[in-house]
């Protein structure tokens, strides 16, 4: 793991890079938050490898909620001390979400109830769109908010899967060779129902994004990694990795849960564009999320599921309108 982080923050660099030749933001301009957001990747990074957690995971809760608390507002004033924009009321509230979210399962007891107040806690911030009125950036083409829901994320996963900690679950970054090939196929039959309803509810006709092989080819293998390691990461462990499991304990079935949990997972999409509630959508979505629950169901791994879910997202994005 020597090299690990210094591959990482080269990783960072070249995507930014491109990223500013994308939205035309002048290189002098990003250098100023690019801290910020290494410095936030180094924190997601260190959830999302094995090795590097366990070592965290030696500290005792109360030590590491602390340090995750820390962790989560330093971003935060790097990047606001680099533009000019810290304002002591966000900074106190950026420390009380993490406060509130790294002490939860130190602080209460570990039960079925606790769990699902702490799943609204997480999705209270998300929902009411605080993270864009905390990280206010004074260039539109550079989204600080992505620093706030990305140290969200990470602060709450951190706390369920090493304060806590979490059920086997296969949580991390890399899959299998067993997890690409389940979650590939899982995908492939899904696409035509996906795509059949998603025509038929006129949410996606096909439209490629980018010309020439060599932006398509760049843009898909980081939109596929980007969905992984983030999206796909976060909603596969709350709604597989968690939701789906509990579910199916309590109705004592697994077809029962595993419906249930692609339903909530509809409705969590609701608000995707406008009107409100976007039913079409959270129907579209539902079934989406039955195919993710059948892979995580087969190998009892989010990654699996990520797989899944990721190749969905990616297709959608780049070669979908």
């Amino acid at each position: 793991m020597l090299f690990a982080f210094p591959l990482l923050w080269a990783a960072g660099a070249i995507a930014a890079y491109y990223y500013c030749q994308e939205r035309g933001i002048p290189w002098s301009t990003a250098l100023l938050v690019l801290p910020a957001f290494l410095l936030e990747i180094s924190f997601y990074f260190t959830l999302g490898v094995d090795r590097l957690r366990t070592r965290v995971e030696k500290l005792s809760p109360p030590v590491l909620a602390a340090l995750l608390s820390l962790a989560a507002v330093l971003p935060y004033t790097l990047a606001a001390s680099a533009f000019g924009t810290f304002e002591w009321y966000r900074f106190g509230s950026i420390a009380a979400l993490a406060l509130a979210a790294s002490f939860w399962y130190v602080v209460l007891p570990h039960r079925p109830s606790i769990d699902l107040v702490y799943l609204i806690l997480m999705a209270v911030p998300m929902l009411f769109r605080l993270f864009p009125q905390l990280y206010p950036s004074p260039i539109s083409t550079i989204p600080l908010a992505t620093l706030g829901v990305l140290m969200w994320f990470r602060t709450c996963l951190f706390a369920m899967v090493s304060v806590r900690p979490a059920p086997k679950i296969g949580f991390g970054f890399w899959p299998s060779a067993q997890d690409w090939t389940i979650g590939s196929l899982y995908f492939l039959a899904m696409l035509p129902v996906v795509g059949a309803i998603a025509w038929f509810i006129n949410f996606a006709k096909p439209h490629l994004h980018y010309t020439g092989w060599e932006r398509v080819t760049l843009f898909t293998i980081a939109t596929f990694f980007g969905v992984l390691w983030v999206t796909a990461l976060g909603e596969e462990f709350l709604f597989r990795g968690l939701i789906q499991q509990w579910t199916t304990v309590w109705f004592k079935s697994e077809w029962a849960g595993l419906i249930l949990t692609a339903l909530l997972f509809g409705s969590a999409h609701l608000w995707f564009r406008k009107p409100f509630p976007n039913w079409p959508v959270a129907g579209l979505m539902a079934v989406g999320g039955l195919f993710y629950g059948l892979a995580f169901r087969h190998t009892k791994s989010i990654r699996t599921s990520m797989v899944t879910h990721a190749l969905t997202v990616t297709t959608w994005r780049i070669f979908f309108s």
